[in-house]
């Protein structure tokens, strides 16, 4: 018993150690973690439980054979973050360079399947140089294994990709079918095509950070949801993500005790009542929101709308708010596609919605046009009409046009939809209507500048207020600045019983 002891312990000890010390060493020399650690730096303390640590590569060819087995180049089990169960791997790639082969693959997809069984979130650390070309279609097949739990445990549990190194070719449709990706700056690299292959096939030489980097994918492709400056603030920011979501979809939601709003400045200073002057949308949510605490998403992506995680009395909420202070919050194609994939998951995971209303409409242009806004606009319609979450609409200020009915409108079924006084709902402003409705009476008179004028104001006395849609049942009730949050609260408390509409058919096809 003590000889086979001993074994045991050799080779688990050779087996966590993973690749050999001068790996290692480089590794802390540059500032990186190793799998392990990054494994034990975001879980609670000592709760991380190993499995398949003796699983090892099945390659064979090219030499595979003679490799000194070490495992299989990923890390797989599961532990609690916030006292909460997780499942979670981490690629090493200290051992054949986190390469993905036919075990490797099937570790994954083993913790991903205990995942969906038990009904809780699933995070992955991607740090890989990509397929293991040695064992040929085999690392294909275990990307497809990959890809095919992706899409079933979509919107069953939360899905969570870590990018901590070279994340490319196939293996970056795993991140981009999960629901929130996390990137390091100077450290995470996804993309399909890499430089070297770039410039064998287009002679063009690229940097890897420009290429894919952290800041591409959180700014420009909209790829990722979080960029951070490092290891740790990547960890502490999945923990406050987990912190606002179920662990699976038919799971409550983690409640805290009900705080007031830090952020003390009223509503009514916050938004000028001049349609032309902006402000930071960001300033009411915390006007309004639990501690003053918004966990934004996205936020360096289609900056013209913001999406993120709040609690209203305790309870988390997702929100969705036109930003006035970026491109006057109109929406274009990829802040409706930004809106619309947080809608939908908002919905999936029970969470309630709030929209904030501020928008003159959709972004003009023939760039907009030709890049598709008429598909991707149809994208947040589709994923509003057909949200059975509580959801409860603000209009502050400017409601126009087809945006109007986009952003939660009460022809979309909306339960609750409020207006401040400074509402203004309407086809389109006030200056763009009358210079249609009034041009012949405008360019006949006198004075056509005094005649606008005259024309404008009276526009906005009949149709730019809250009033008109108030009297048509489009908005249940004009409010006071001062009773924003007491009544969404009770809002949200009363559509929290509703019984959603259930369907007599498969499912919808939204225009993707």
């Amino acid at each position: 018993m003590l000889e086979k002891m001993s074994t045991f312990l050799d080779r688990v000890g050779v087996l966590v150690k993973g690749g050999c010390s001068d790996m290692l060493a480089t590794r802390k020399k540059n500032g990186l973690l190793s799998a392990r650690e990054r494994i034990e730096a975001l879980l609670d303390r000592d709760t991380f439980n190993e499995i398949d640590l003796f699983v090892e590569q099945s390659g064979r060819d090219f030499g595979l054979d003679k490799l000194k087995l070490v495992g299989d180049g990923v890390i797989t089990g599961f532990g609690k973050i916030n006292d909460r169960s997780v499942c979670i791997y981490a690629q090493d790639f200290m051992v054949q360079g986190g390469s993905l082969g036919r075990m490797h693959a099937a570790k994954i997809t083993k913790i991903m399947d205990m995942a969906s069984d038990m009904g809780v979130p699933v995070i992955g650390i991607n740090d890989s140089g990509g397929a293991r070309i040695q064992e040929g279609v085999d690392s294909l097949a275990g990307y497809g294994e990959i890809f095919l739990r992706n899409t079933l445990n979509s919107g069953k549990i939360p899905q969570i990709s870590v990018i901590m190194g070279p994340c490319a070719g196939g293996a970056v449709y795993s991140p981009a079918l999960t629901d929130f990706v996390f990137m390091v700056e100077n450290l995470s690299r996804m993309f399909v095509t890499g430089p070297k292959v770039i410039e064998s096939v287009l002679g063009e030489k690229v940097a890897p950070e420009a290429l894919g980097g952290a800041k591409v994918h959180n700014s420009i492709t909209g790829n990722a949801h979080y960029y951070c400056k490092n290891e740790y603030e990547t960890f502490d920011r999945i923990r406050t993500l987990l912190s606002y979501l179920p662990s699976a979809w038919d799971k409550d939601v983690p409640k805290t005790a009900p705080l007031p709003p830090k952020y003390t400045q009223g509503l009514a200073s916050i938004i000028p009542e001049d349609t032309r002057k902006a402000y930071d949308v960001k300033d009411v949510i915390r006007a309004i929101v639990d501690s003053s605490e918004f966990f934004e998403s996205q936020e360096l992506f289609a900056g013209n709308v913001v999406v993120g995680f709040a609690r209203m009395n305790g309870s988390p909420i997702g929100i969705v708010a036109n930003q006035p202070n970026v491109k006057a919050g109109c929406l274009d194609v990829d802040s409706s596609d930004k809106t619309a994939r947080f809608v939908r998951f908002c919905d999936a995971f029970g969470l309630p919605l709030l929209t904030l209303v501020d928008l003159p409409g959709y972004l003009p242009g023939m760039d907009q046009e030709h890049a598709g806004i008429i598909r991707h606009g149809a994208k947040l319609i589709f994923a509003y009409s057909e949200a059975s979450v509580p959801t409860v609409t603000l209009i502050l200020r400017k409601a126009y046009g087809g945006g109007y009915i986009a952003m939660s409108s009460k022809h979309l079924k909306t339960d609750f939809v409020f207006a401040l006084p400074t509402a203004e709902v309407a086809v389109m402003g006030p200056e763009s209507a009358c210079n249609i409705i009034f041009a012949k009476e405008i360019k006949a008179a006198e004075d056509p500048e005094k005649v606008r004028v005259q024309k404008i104001e009276e526009y906005k006395e009949k149709f730019s207020n809250p009033y008109n849609p108030a009297s048509k049942g489009y908005v249940d009730a004009i409010i006071h600045p001062e009773e924003t949050r007491s009544k969404l609260i009770q809002a949200f408390e009363m559509a929290s019983t509703k019984t959603p509409m259930q369907k007599s058919h498969k499912h919808g096809c939204i225009p993707l």
